[in-house]
């Protein structure tokens, strides 16, 4: 449904019942859902509003690569994702009926201290969002579904939508993770410029196969030079396959049972009744595509909102997944702890050349002039060129940990790292110092010293919620507080008068 109007005035008209949040979230994909949970631990209200009856079904984005496993484990959700995934099996080259033999999808990675997650996590989309959305059940949050919005208004200091359940909804902001068809992007007039990057179409679906292994992601190449690929993937955790099937340009998939069928009898040794169920199919064309801006007034734009990709890779889903977690942090510090509102600006900041970034690596790989390998994982990304990166220390060589980078895991105590940053604080790593450090108050920054370690050397690193260090040095008198105070962390710091804290939020 398309939005009626967005207007720059707040208000609200009609007899039905006003609700009030703090964020309105569009959309209850993975996106939507890994934002609220982000928000409701750090007790921000939340309203997902979510314009299907339920929850997707399908299988689409099936990748969860390892920085995203961080983020679900920061999350509270890595063990149920661990449970119910499996690491991709390896490829099987068909042809005439026999197996030809092995082919890797994925450059092999072990596991270190560093880096606990290093392979792809195979999990259909739909059982993601299941899983999320049970944690925000218990955190205590929830989505409203049959509500789709049917016009936003904006003022200085709320956005008011009309849903179609007829309750209007005050917010302070909104975000629209309600996908590459965005209505509220599209409301807002925000335009995507992007490029078709591949003419032909894709059909994917869920079917049962049950004549077929599970022990690989069976792969048909073409009989003919048309190049037309076919591949039928065991989905874990359920009996299902995902079929995915390339097109000719300018034809239209048949989606029916019988449709299905009759591709993998023409295109497999299986027969046309081996398919015993068609669960979910869909048909697209790849495109990549990014919004010119992620924000309007108090609209944020996230996910597939904000950037559509090609599926080559397993981009999509995790670049999104991360602009929920990018943001859900700074929200809360704006709406929980009086950090100054310029502090959202840092969302499109960081997220963006990062989205186009991504972008340029699926369409890579799609054309096959990338091989998915480290740069997939996403354990590269990070924010050095952000105004929220400060590093301090001289002379610290482009190899070295720094301000905007990935803070790695480690052992620590019992357990590791990644043990001390979960939760929604900050975390203050002395690693291999025992310099003097500001009072901090421990409920807003966790404060842990450690032996040196290779990862990081030896300094201070404040790693921000989102688990990227923020600012770096030998020094904590060396802007460590006017840091602090400029994420909304200045009520972390004991003893600070009012006069005091109020010179490091003007910048004197």
């Amino acid at each position: 449904m398309e939005l009626n109007n967005v207007k720059e005035t707040a208000e609200v008209t009609g007899s039905g019942s006003v609700t009030s949040t703090d964020v309105l979230v569009v959309g209850a994909g993975p996106t939507g859902l890994a934002l609220a949970c982000d928000l409701a631990r750090r007790g921000v209200r939340t309203l997902v509003a979510e314009q299907t009856p339920a929850l997707f079904r399908g299988s689409r984005g099936k990748g969860l690569q390892p920085r995203t496993m961080e983020v679900l484990d920061d999350l509270g959700v890595v063990g149920a994702v661990l449970a119910a995934g499996s690491p991709p099996p390896v490829g099987m080259v068909w042809r005439d009926g026999a197996r030809q033999g092995e082919h890797r999808m994925f450059d092999p990675q072990e596991p270190t201290e560093s880096a606990p997650y290093s392979e792809l996590c195979l999990l259909p989309q739909w059982r993601t969002q299941e899983i999320l959305l049970a944690r925000l059940r218990e955190l205590g949050g929830d989505v409203v579904f049959d509500a789709a919005v049917t016009e936003l208004t904006q003022g200085p200091d709320e956005v008011v939508a009309h849903l179609s359940t007829g309750v209007a909804v005050r917010a302070a902001y909104a975000v629209a993770a309600d996908g590459g068809r965005s209505t509220l992007r599209r409301a807002l007039g925000i335009t995507m410029a992007g490029e078709t990057v591949d003419p032909n179409p894709i059909l994917v679906a869920d079917v049962r196969v049950p004549a077929l292994d599970r022990d690989n992601w069976h792969m048909f190449p073409a009989a003919d030079d048309s190049g037309l690929y076919t591949a039928i993937c065991p989905l874990p955790g359920t009996a299902d396959f995902q079929l995915t099937a390339q097109f000719p340009a300018g034809t239209a998939p048949d989606l029916s049972l019988q449709g299905v069928r009759e591709l993998v009898a023409a295109r497999t040794h299986l027969g046309a009744d081996d398919v015993t169920e068609l669960r979910w199919a869909s048909d697209f064309r790849p495109r990549a595509a990014l919004a010119d801006r992620f924000r309007e007034g108090r609209v944020f734009l996230a996910g597939d909102a904000a950037h559509v990709h090609s599926p080559a890779g397993g981009q999509g889903l995790n670049t999104s997944v991360q602009d929920a977690y990018n943001l859900g942090w700074k929200l809360g510090a704006v709406l929980r702890h009086g950090a100054p509102e310029a502090l959202l600006d840092t969302y499109e900041e960081e997220r963006l050349p990062n989205a186009a970034h991504m972008l340029g690596l699926s369409t890579r790989i799609h054309r096959g002039e990338a091989r998915r390998g480290a740069a997939t994982r996403q354990l590269g990304i990070g924010y050095r060129e952000s105004s929220l990166a400060v590093e301090t220390r001289a002379a610290v060589g482009e190899e070295e940990l720094r301000a905007g980078d990935r803070a790695p895991d480690g052992p620590y105590g019992t357990g590791t790292l990644f043990d001390v940053f979960r939760g929604p604080h900050f975390t203050l790593l002395a690693v291999g110092t025992d310099g003097e450090l500001p009072p901090l108050d421990e409920g807003s920054v966790h404060v842990h010293r450690v032996p040196a370690y290779e990862p990081y050397g030896k300094g201070l690193f404040l790693v921000r919620p989102d688990g990227y260090v923020g600012w770096a040095g030998t020094d904590a008198r060396d802007g460590l507080v006017e840091y602090l105070a400029r994420c909304g962390a200045a009520g972390a710091l004991r003893g600070l008068t009012s006069s005091v804290l109020e010179l490091l939020d003007s910048g004197a």
